[in-house]
């Protein structure tokens, strides 16, 4: 049976508000500020009839991924005891036709019955299932979210870009380089990107001062621009349009940012960081241990984003902790990350293998009073 619930700001420790006119980052035209709304609805909260009452489990849906994280609370948080990952690529062709392909459904559903396999053997209490961007922009988004349900008994909830960002933030948030300045939070997906300022000087999660949510993630820029790979001069000018479109995307917030402050923080959570962290440090496959926490200078950041913009598409793919499946993407990352960049030149980059699945479990455990 399906419980309904309204997890609200307060109960994260997270407050915010968004003073832009951008119409995915809150009231405008000098408006008081609003404090960011709790989901309208809550249908990814469920409960499951278990022999051990304190295993929770968070399920984040995006346009490129299908994650899972099953974990139990412990004194100083929570312990992971199953984690799954599925790059699914829901969004796929998205951007042309408006619906989610009937090929994009099929792994998505595929790889949601490979975690509701996991709930039940893992006998959760409490699941809370997110959409992101791409069922909020797909005509067919309700749709899909019927037939998983039917199919999977996963009751997935599609979340506003508000709520993401809060979630995002208060997952990640743990990492943010100690200090006084001011903190940028990103979160770069599949089809939309979140910038998050807060002000971290508070006990517990900080508080969102303004945010904003970007229309393009990796799969969405990398849609928006088609040209031939094997073309260097074709890539160079690609990569500058993307630029361009995500610099105009940022700049209601980039206006809104203070300015000629001193040590400002940057943080962020998305497989393009995580990517290019690995190939900061040369690993010859993907650690996790290695790269959550990792402080980046953001000048080695960059360098990475250009000499990956000009590399063949081949080339690329036969780099460690890219290959097949970022190869077409991680471009599109890059452009998004040296854009923001231009408008917050911190001078080191926190690299957060966490975000919205961490969030989601805090966000239960703490609503419910779990404790050990």
């Amino acid at each position: 049976m399906v419980q309904h619930s309204r997890p609200s700001p307060q109960s994260s420790g997270l407050t915010g508000h968004s003073t832009g006119k951008s119409t995915r980052s809150g009231p405008g035209n000098g408006s008081k500020a609003a404090a960011i709304p709790p989901p309208t609805k809550q249908r990814g909260l469920y409960p499951y009839t278990a022999r051990d009452r304190r295993s929770y489990a968070a399920i984040d849906l995006g346009t490129n991924n299908c994650r899972l994280l099953i974990a139990k609370p412990s004194a100083d948080g929570f312990i992971v005891v199953d984690a799954f990952s599925r790059i699914v690529r829901l969004g796929e062709g998205l951007a042309a036709t408006g619906r989610i392909s009937d090929a994009a459904i099929d792994r998505a559903i595929a790889a949601l019955s490979v975690c509701a396999d996991k709930l039940r053997r893992r006998h959760v209490t409490l699941a809370r299932s997110v959409a992101t961007e791409a069922c909020r922009r797909a005509s067919n988004g309700a749709e899909f979210i019927q037939r998983v349900y039917r199919e999977t008994g996963i009751a997935l909830d599609i979340i506003s870009a508000q709520e993401e960002a809060r979630l995002a933030v208060l997952g990640c948030h743990a990492l943010l380089e100690e200090g006084h300045g001011p903190a940028l939070i990103f979160d770069i997906g599949g089809g939309s990107t979140e910038l998050v300022l807060v002000d971290s000087h508070c006990d517990g999660a900080p508080r969102i001062v303004d945010w904003v949510s970007a229309p393009w993630g990796v799969v969405s820029l990398t849609e928006s621009e088609l040209f031939d790979h094997a073309n260097p001069t074709e890539r160079l000018a690609a990569y500058g349009r993307m630029r361009a479109r995500v610099a105009e995307a940022f700049a209601p917030l980039a206006r809104r940012l203070p300015q000629g402050e001193t040590g400002i923080r940057l943080l962020g959570t998305s497989g393009t960081v995580t990517t290019l962290a690995s190939l900061h440090l040369d690993l010859p496959r993907y650690d996790r241990q290695a790269i959550d926490g990792l402080i980046v200078p953001s000048s080695s950041m960059r360098a990475i984003s250009e000499r990956l913009s000009t590399m063949a598409l081949a080339d690329r793919q036969r780099l460690p902790c890219i290959g097949t499946e970022r190869a077409d993407l991680v471009v599109a990352g890059c452009a998004i990350l040296e854009s923001i960049l231009d408008i917050w030149p911190a001078e080191r980059l926190g690299v957060a293998d966490r975000g919205i699945r961490e969030g989601i479990l805090r966000g239960l455990m703490d609503r419910h009073g779990a404790t050990t």
